[in-house]
């Protein structure tokens, strides 16, 4: 983290027995090398307290890598400092975050934009995260949402729902998903698909002038 190098360090798991090798009468110069690696961890605690200090203070100016940036952005939603976590996180995101932390990110700024109601980055970041892990199979279904409730576009979260399905029964199939995630998912996915379905016979009936005046059981709005 800080770019030390320590040198020809002594193992930390020999230390307990050299130091029980001098209390029962054995030489201290083996002890000289033991000293030096305390004192290097002790240097390096006061280097990193330092560093998360400074990067809690001005991020923006002291990260100096993804992880870092996206470690801040998580500490600032915790605060409740929604502005800058959306900033961090966008920043996070751009230097290329290892690929399930990037993931991670890509979620959690998706969530805080559509609290903002930022839906056009927020259905950017779900389209650019769908896939075969918790946060693809989330990416699904929050673009069913966004598709059938906030763009109008009923056939397009359909669409969604089934690619959700299908790409969910080839992980299970090659053993790329626990099973109990696979079938909460499953079942989540059915629900919308069944309800979307009944919805599109609907808008069709409705077309087609044969609809209107019939209760309609079952459509939820969610």
């Amino acid at each position: 983290m800080l770019g030390w190098d320590r040198g020809a360090d002594v193992m930390s798991e020999l230390i307990p027995r050299t130091y029980l090798e001098f209390v029962r009468g054995g030489p201290p110069e083996p002890l000289v090398p033991v000293f030096r690696h305390n004192r290097m961890d002790l240097q390096g605690l006061a280097g990193l307290s330092g560093r998360v200090l400074s990067l809690l203070t001005d991020p923006e100016t002291h990260g100096q890598n993804a992880l870092e940036l996206y470690g801040v952005s998580r500490l600032c939603e915790r605060r409740g400092e929604v502005k800058r976590a959306r900033k961090l996180y966008e920043q996070s995101i751009a230097s290329r975050l290892p690929a399930a932390t990037d993931r991670a990110a890509r979620r959690s700024l998706a969530l805080l934009a559509k609290r903002d109601g930022d839906f056009g980055l927020a259905r950017e970041l779900w389209e650019n995260t769908l896939g075969n892990s918790r946060e693809g199979f989330e990416a699904y279904e929050q673009l069913a949402i966004y598709y059938e409730h906030r763009a109008g576009e009923p056939q397009c979260a359909l669409a969604i729902v089934r690619k959700a399905l299908a790409e969910l029964c080839c992980a299970n199939q090659l053993g790329a998903i626990a099973p109990r995630a696979y079938r909460q998912n499953r079942a989540r996915f059915e629900h919308r698909l069944a309800r979307l379905e009944r919805k599109a016979d609907w808008t069709l009936l409705d077309a087609l002038g044969i609809g209107s005046g019939v209760t309609r059981v079952g459509d939820e709005s969610n």
